[in-house]
């Protein structure tokens, strides 16, 4: 059976609701007053962005440090003997090889391969698994994995879940180390990217500390007691270096990086081979083939797949996702997934499919923009580089 916890959790998160139906966090009072524009995202009120702009917020996460509240994700805990065996029945990650409290990004799929979400999986070292899961797809996240514990529980395995209350703060830049650190007694340079403590932070206990992100720079993610978030992002927020950020510069950092949004750049139709995401395959895993859809992405893997996700830099105006991708021939030969102008390159960037042929870097392709065509490259991704921690 499910723990108590998670229905208490889930009707706290439904308690959380406004009158237009749309889900808060527990920021969200803070988000307003300090002048955030709030906007519908996965069923949440979430803020897109504040003074002094997209432009400015986006610039001010590469080269200092930004604040986002991510609390819509979903944060669940597997506990149990089969807890390993319940997780890879539905990812493609070899999830027993992870060392105590080392985390990784994953792939949900389903029996014809497609991406049905992508998850961070950390083996805790209090004996559960640590799964955040994107906010769009919370519901049927939640259902997937419900039914599972019941199907393995009914043949008599030891596994149960938990859906956490807990809120959740990125704080992303390269200045995180220095800010976060003064609010610590443990040692942040001895946590590496993918890497995850539960610390006290700026004296507020029990906060996990996953050392990630979403925009390419050294960062953190920071589960933390939903009653004492306020507390913990005023703190934060009171050195000078941080700023708030919102979804319009979390948009723009996590394409720099070349990173996939859930529902754009990847979705039930598009399948890890073709979303240029076979490193998500544990090794073990592809030998065993005992993930949902491993016959339809390991003949991809063999035969190669028709289409795949590719990066795009142009000139002229910006791309859109659903603009027309054609080939030297002027044939639509794919679409673009997502787009936007690079704050830190000026140029635009994209990522979309295109038939396997021409997805190889450099070549020349057209981009159709309002009816007119415009010279596009393919480009390898990131289109900047990343800078993710290891521990020396």
């Amino acid at each position: 059976m499910l723990r108590g916890g998670c229905r208490a959790a889930l009707a706290r998160r439904r308690l959380s609701s406004a009158p237009d139906g749309l889900k808060r966090t527990p920021l969200h009072d803070l988000h307003r007053a300090r002048g955030g524009r709030m906007v519908p995202f996965a069923g949440w009120s979430m803020p897109v962005q504040y003074e002094p702009g997209h432009l400015e917020s986006h610039l001010h996460t590469r080269h200092h440090c930004s604040l986002f509240d991510v609390s819509h994700m979903l944060q669940s805990r597997v506990y149990g003997r089969d807890r390993v065996k319940f997780m890879e029945s539905l990812v493609v990650g070899d999830i027993a090889e992870l060392k105590p409290d080392q985390g990784t990004l994953t792939l949900l799929t389903n029996e014809k391969g497609g991406i049905v979400d992508d998850l961070i999986v950390t083996n805790t070292s209090e004996d559960h698994l640590y799964v955040v899961s994107n906010a769009g797809c919370a519901d049927k996240d939640l259902a997937i994995m419900k039914d599972r514990v019941k199907e393995l529980q009914a043949a008599g395995k030891d596994v149960h879940l938990e859906v956490l209350d807990n809120a959740l703060l990125a704080l992303q830049g390269p200045s995180m180390a220095r800010v976060l650190q003064a609010g610590l007694s443990n040692d942040l340079a001895k946590l590496s990217f993918m890497n995850s403590a539960t610390m006290t932070v700026f004296g507020v206990p029990g906060c996990r500390v996953t050392r990630c992100g979403y925009t390419g720079e050294d960062g953190v993610e920071i589960s933390v007691p939903a009653a004492r978030v306020v507390e913990l992002a005023e703190r934060l927020l009171s050195d000078p270096e941080v700023w708030l950020a919102g979804l319009a510069a979390r948009d723009s950092l996590r394409l720099e990086a070349g990173l996939c949004l859930y529902g754009n750049d990847i979705d039930e139709t598009t399948t890890p081979v073709e979303a240029s995401l076979v490193w998500t395959l544990g090794k073990r895993r592809r030998t065993a083939m005992d993930f949902p859809g491993a016959a339809v992405i390991m003949s991809q893997i063999t035969e190669k797949p028709k289409r795949k996700r590719v990066g795009l830099t142009s000139v002229g105006p910006p791309i859109r996702p659903h603009t027309a991708i054609l080939g030297p021939e002027g044939r639509p030969i794919g679409t673009v997934t997502s787009g936007c102008p690079s704050p830190s390159l000026r140029k635009n960037i994209a990522m979309g499919y295109v038939e396997a042929a021409y997805s190889r870097a450099g070549t020349a392709l057209t981009v159709e923009v309002r009816k007119k065509h415009h010279p596009a490259l393919v480009t390898k991704m990131p289109f900047v580089p990343t800078h993710y921690y290891v521990a020396k």
